[in-house]
């Protein structure tokens, strides 16, 4: 992940498993906002109450697949409420997110990387007087996912995933791998890794983890393009999930719903831990338990320990953000933006994502969000 310095601030966040074009309603909230509530919400969360904008209109937004299953849930409960505003998501990967945000075409954008420098620069030309900002929404973590024959449990560590990766390691029977799975019959195939085609936000966490855990095995930086060596390519976390189901002996990186809505075998990773670690909320909750604030001013980018050794942490952790305007937003879309977001980061709009494999994210990172959603020009 790509973060700037700043003061850092530890924070208990929740860990959330994070896209296709959707059309829900939208309402917006403001001084003159009308409070709108439903009865039931997506996953069987609490009734949610959300202000709905008085002025309507079409608010669109694109990014990280990460986030599709928290959006789907969202667009349940928040079209039931509010009628006024047409919201439309567009998948395509947090680089064409961020891409769309600084050309102006979308009022926000979905990442699963904080903003570059060169990327809050940019996003100046269309946030008159402001700049795109940070807000982490959806915490989650990155399964790795295999299809292997006659292989059910899987471990993995950093610098074996690494050699995988970048072709350096090619069979399923290799060495190091067998040594992290005793007893286990690993059959003597050629392994089909399996990676992202487009700019990801997905890879440029699996490949920040690659770098600090793969004992010096992995040569690139992170990054959303992927560069490791071989390999196939899928678009999306929904096509990588569907190749790996397809294709055996397989391994990819995938979000943890993804993971699950697919029944993909999860891979447990060895981190210097007593036991290895299995991809769970619960355990990447605990990863997360350590996150930093590292953004400055209104910004809330999150510094996350890829290198943990802690007891049940899950270490292929991820927050998706929101990228917003701090100052320079549409007026006619602004109000429908604060409310939807103001939905999202609510307690009934993370206890929502929660039932479907998200963990809520804590109130006091909760809070931070909205007070920037307040402030939102």
């Amino acid at each position: 992940m790509n973060l700037r310095n700043g003061r850092s601030k530890a924070l208990a966040i929740g860990a959330v498993a994070l896209v296709s074009t959707l059309s829900l309603s939208a309402c917006g909230t403001d001084d003159n906002s009308k409070p709108s509530s439903n009865n039931s919400s997506a996953g069987g969360a609490p009734a949610a109450k959300i202000a709905c904008a008085d002025k309507g209109g079409q608010l669109l937004a694109a990014g990280s697949t990460a986030q599709t299953p928290a959006i789907d849930v969202w667009k349940a409960a928040y079209s039931a409420a509010c009628s006024t505003t047409s919201l439309t998501y567009s998948g395509g990967g947090s680089g064409a997110g961020v891409t769309q945000f600084n050309q102006g075409k979308i009022a926000f954008a979905g990442s699963d990387g904080a903003l570059k420098q060169a990327e809050i620069d940019a996003s100046k030309a269309v946030c008159t007087g402001g700049q795109g900002i940070d807000l982490p929404m959806v915490g989650g973590l990155i399964s790795i996912v295999f299809n292997v024959e006659g292989v059910d449990k899987l471990v993995v560590d950093g610098p074996t995933l690494a050699k995988i990766f970048d072709s350096q390691i090619t069979k399923w029977n290799d060495p190091a791998i067998a040594a992290l799975n005793p007893g286990v019959n690993l059959p003597a195939a050629d392994i089909q890794a399996i990676h992202r085609s487009e700019d990801s936000g997905t890879t440029q966490n699996l490949t920040a983890y690659l770098a600090k855990a793969g004992g010096g095995n992995w040569k690139y930086p992170a990054a959303k393009a992927w560069a490791g060596q071989g390999g196939q390519s899928a678009n999306g976390s929904a096509g990588v999930a569907a190749q790996v189901k397809q294709v055996k002996n397989s391994i990819s990186y995938v979000e943890l719903s993804y993971a699950q809505t697919n029944k993909l075998n999860s891979a447990a990773i060895a981190t210097g831990a007593a036991k290895p670690v299995e991809a769970t909320a619960a355990n990447a909750a605990t990863s997360l338990a350590n996150a930093k604030v590292v953004g400055t001013g209104a910004d809330l980018a999150l510094d996350i320990d890829y290198a943990t050794k802690a007891e049940g942490a899950y270490p292929l952790t991820l927050v998706t953000y929101e990228i917003v305007c701090d100052k320079g937003n549409k007026a006619e879309t602004l109000p429908a933006l604060k409310s939807f977001l103001n939905y999202t980061v609510s307690d009934a709009g993370q206890q929502a994502i929660g039932a479907v494999g998200y963990v809520p994210l804590p109130k006091e990172l909760a809070g931070k969000v909205k007070t920037q959603i307040d402030a939102l020009a």
